[in-house]
């Protein structure tokens, strides 16, 4: 774009910086992608249709990239007036063109965190990663649409740890529901176990923000050589 060719080097850093940031994701990035092929804007539900993601992940997506200065939000009405007005997410004029940046994931990052892990006895380690992800979790669900049971919440919180690259599915198993990650958004980067305490917090917090305390587990983890990564959760009906 022609503004592009104004920018200061740091200027220029600071942009790649920032869209490096939020399209690490390349879910996030299909998503800014097809946003960009509708100028009058797109809706969650859109998003949603057009990736196959449940209607609340789209939405949070679409969240981030509008803090993150990369899409507006507009408000509009149907043809009725009642009820609140739908947002429509639409890129703003001057937008930078993501076409020649590459998207990788910062591995020098993950492998900071893991050093700074083994730094810690291995109790605290996972509290404070718990924490984390239940802090994350918390706030990360603040933005989905209430639930109707606790199978629905489950399977809400599942897609949202699929959105950010783990590769969910919930399931049950008698009187236990699992959440099973077939792929690590960590993997090769952070080899300790304490990161499962991090899965294990956002499951806690999602479920507790959508329906209410539960008291999830790890119950397999990559990082203790198992071939996928497992979160127990006790169903309540």
């Amino acid at each position: 774009m022609a503004n592009e060719a104004h920018l200061s080097p740091d200027d220029f850093s600071s942009v790649v910086t920032a869209i490096t940031s939020a399209f690490g994701d390349p879910t996030r990035r299909r998503i800014y992608l097809f946003a960009r092929e509708h100028p009058d804007g797109v809706t969650a539900a859109e998003v949603a249709a057009h990736t196959g993601l449940h209607a609340n992940v789209a939405r949070h997506h679409l969240e981030k990239l509008a803090a993150g200065g990369h899409l507006e939000v507009r408000s509009t009405r149907g043809s009725g007036t009642a009820g609140r007005p739908s947002k429509r997410y639409a890129v703003g004029e001057g937008a930078p063109s993501l076409d020649a940046i590459p998207f990788k994931r910062d591995d020098l990052a993950l492998t900071l965190l893991a050093r700074a892990i083994d730094l810690l006895p291995r109790e605290v380690a996972e509290q404070m990663a718990e924490e984390v992800g239940i802090e994350y979790g918390r706030a990360l669900a603040s933005s989905f649409e209430g639930q109707r049971s606790f199978r629905n919440a489950l399977q809400a919180v599942a897609e949202a740890l699929t959105a950010h690259g783990f590769a969910a599915h919930a399931e049950g198993t008698g009187d236990t529901m699992r959440i099973v990650s077939d792929s690590c958004p960590f993997a090769g980067s952070v080899a300790s176990p304490v990161i499962c305490a991090v899965d294990r917090g956002m499951v806690k917090g999602m479920l507790a923000t959508l329906y209410g305390d539960t008291s999830p587990e790890t119950a397999l983890s990559r990082a203790l050589g198992d071939d996928t990564c497992v979160t127990a959760v006790p169903v309540r009906l």
